[in-house]
């Protein structure tokens, strides 16, 4: 079984997921429905229950991180559902503090496989955890955004959100 909780947000709507293990996924997008169509495609072997955000374990957590970044986030166990070569990318990810940004090449480097660059872009396109595995910290090598499976608009306003962070 999935839980989830749903709420607005800075960012837009926010979904908050999880299993037994923890969160298992974080969504934004522009409407509650297509958030509900995300889950439901990403978890369609699953049961998923509608958990008021008061009785969610983690959402209101989650939504306070959105709303004021800090330098870390929240310590929340997160159900990092990915193959190993997915995991070892979503780890490295966590290990870029706020504020700064590397390119797909250099966490391929990080992660010891440097011509992996394209399967590491693939496993951040497939991170369903927003912000707390935080792909929108990856940019291309000629500097530009690039995509972000929540929309390039969220991935910039993150990005610029996270420049002006106290600590960074």
């Amino acid at each position: 079984m999935i839980g989830y909780s749903m709420g607005s947000c800075a960012l837009g709507q926010l979904l908050v997921a999880w299993s037994d293990r923890g969160i298992c996924a974080v969504g934004l997008a522009d409407t509650p429905d297509q958030l509900i169509l995300s889950l439901q495609a990403n978890f369609a072997d699953h049961s998923l229950q509608n958990i008021d955000p008061v009785d969610s374990p983690y959402f209101s957590t989650v939504h306070r991180f959105i709303e004021a970044p800090s330098s870390s986030p929240p310590d929340l166990p997160l159900d990092l559902m990915g193959t190993e070569f997915q995991r070892r990318v979503w780890r490295a990810l966590m290990e870029i503090q706020p504020g700064h940004v590397v390119t797909y090449s250099a966490l391929a480097q990080k992660i010891g496989n440097p011509s992996a660059v394209r399967a590491v872009a693939n496993a951040c396109g497939a991170n369903r955890i927003a912000i707390l595995v935080p792909c929108h910290r990856v940019v291309r090598s000629d500097g530009a955004t690039g995509g972000y499976r929540w929309g390039s608009a969220r991935k910039q306003t993150l990005l610029a959100r996270e420049a002006t962070t106290p600590d960074h």
